[in-house]
């Protein structure tokens, strides 16, 4: 009765807290990860102290995403949204290289190092020509700032959510700035719906913005101030912010055995366990993976937890039958802030404009709560 009563107790103390063995195998597991973007460190600290994980990152710092249009108006908030990669992950060994290839073993980075592993997660998002170094980074929000500040009047091109939270900040900042945006597309933040794009329009129209749709601006030899969209428009601006979109981060894999698994996006095919096609240690995550959704910074966040779960069951069990199934979000859902204090959000039940959905991001861009997952003080 005694040893039953004591499996008993040890079993309710594993399922609450995880048993020393199961800790144990996963801490002799070679986990890598590659990209430090939001899917990268949200895995890699995850792991940080269970297991031995290298994560591989051509910048020393992760960036959150959401607060990067803020940073180039209050540079001094980058202090803040800008994390050392050796200030969340204590036990973690970093590698500041890209990767260049990879088998079913090991990962080869542009700097020569190798990093074998029983399990790889790959999350390079999308295309990266920045900094390498915090500092560096630091210093070009401060010289994007000194340009908007000597600027009278300002040329946004992209109509994504980059584009129109950037002009959101500008208006809201420097209300008498002149600011025009051009969009190449019919509406403006077109991964959302009709009202959503609708309501952002009338927002950024009020506030004075010149809007312009269904035409560009050429990147190449981009220089001015005097700019010819595509249609002929003339548009006379002291800077310009180029906001468009970036291609996905995968061109390093074509030459690898997982080139063949790239869709025609440059996206890596998974199953429903977020592995990738025919790979059984093997996942990717964020942009980089081909799930039927938009592409979000919170979403690949969500993806991480899903590979996270599968990799501690696979450490139990390598024959687990009961992988975690990701489910891809159903319908589009976002909140695009606009300035400090408003944003439009496309709900599941509505769409609105104001404050409501503003408290829900604009203040702070999730850098608090950022922060706070990854140990760190706000």
């Amino acid at each position: 009765m005694i040893n039953f009563l004591s499996q008993l107790v040890s079993r309710l103390l594993a399922l609450l807290f995880g048993s020393k063995e199961e800790e144990a195998v996963i801490d002799q597991k070679r986990i890598v990860v590659i990209g430090g973007g939001v899917a990268g460190s949200t895995l890699a600290k995850s792991f940080d102290s269970d297991a031995k994980v290298t994560l591989i990152d051509p910048k020393d710092y992760y960036e959150i995403p959401y607060a990067a249009l803020r940073c180039v108006v209050e540079p001094s908030f980058a202090e803040q949204s800008i994390i050392l990669h050796s200030d969340y992950l204590k036990t973690a060994k970093v590698v500041q290289s890209a990767a260049e290839s990879v088998s079913d073993t090991e990962v080869v980075t542009v700097a020569g190092d190798r990093a074998p592993f029983d399990f790889l997660v790959i999350s390079t998002g999308s295309t990266y020509h920045g900094p390498a170094t915090r500092a560096e980074r630091l210093a070009e929000y401060r010289a994007e700032n000194k340009k908007l500040l000597a600027a009278d009047s300002v040329l946004i091109i992209g109509g994504g959510p980059v584009g129109v939270e950037l002009a959101g900040e500008i208006v809201v900042d420097f209300p008498t700035k002149k600011v025009t945006l051009v969009h190449s597309g019919k509406r403006l933040i077109e991964f959302l719906g009709p009202k959503a794009s609708e309501k952002s329009l009338k927002w950024l129209q009020d506030k004075k913005v010149e809007v312009i749709l269904n035409d560009r601006v050429e990147l190449d030899g981009l220089a001015g101030p005097d700019y010819v969209t595509k249609n002929g428009t003339r548009i006379t601006a002291d800077a310009h912010f180029v906001c468009v979109g970036k291609r996905v981060g995968s061109s390093w894999l074509r030459n690898c055995e997982l080139g063949n698994l790239l869709d025609g996006e440059g996206r890596l095919k998974v199953d429903a366990n977020l592995r990738v096609e025919g790979k059984s240690n093997i996942f990717a995550i964020g942009d980089i993976a081909n799930t039927k959704e938009i592409k979000q910074g919170f979403l690949a966040g969500k993806q991480a937890g899903v590979v996270v779960e599968n990799i501690k069951k696979l450490c139990k069990d390598p024959a687990s039958p009961k992988l975690s199934v990701y489910t891809p979000l159903a319908a589009p859902f976002g909140i695009v802030s606009l300035g400090r204090v408003q944003a439009v959000a496309q709900l599941p039940f509505a769409t609105i404009l104001g404050r409501l959905p503003g408290m829900l991001k604009s203040k702070d861009l999730f850098v608090g709560k950022t922060r706070k997952e990854l140990g760190l003080s706000g």
